[in-house]
């Protein structure tokens, strides 16, 4: 895959390789999760220079879910998606059910507070209605 015959390089740095194997759409997405402290390199809080090789975990938070993969090829260019599928290997474990996530009540737009009536009802769907 290399040009002229060189050999792949054995450390990248991780918000180039997480972006390069097309965990973030961008570089400074990449780099500003890394920032923020969303991406993790064998358990530690990874800043955007800290080197990944072959072997480490990296574990990146989005979406409120943590995508955990361990390097298997370290590549510092963007590849294509089936290349990149190549170079780690995935150990994320599967979502929970949809039946699982509660969902999060909404309110029709502009209908204002709840009445006392609507509060009770919600709170004794929410569980914490008085036995009164």
């Amino acid at each position: 895959m290399e040009a002229r015959g060189m050999d792949p390089p054995a450390t990248a740095r991780v918000d180039s390789w997480a972006w390069a194997v097309r965990l973030f759409k961008t570089r400074s997405l990449a780099t500003a999760a890394c920032r923020a402290g969303h991406v993790r390199v064998n358990g530690e809080r990874a800043k955007s220079a800290q080197s990944v090789r072959v072997g480490d975990e990296v574990r990146v938070r989005s979406a409120g879910f943590d995508r955990i993969v361990v390097v298997s090829r370290v590549v510092t260019k963007r590849v294509g998606a089936t290349v990149a599928a190549e170079c780690f290997v995935d150990n994320t474990p599967p979502p929970p059910p949809r039946e699982e996530v509660p969902l999060v009540p909404v309110r029709d737009r502009g209908a204002g507070r709840p009445t006392k009536r609507e509060r009770r009802d919600i709170e004794k769907l929410r569980g914490h209605g008085h036995a009164h």
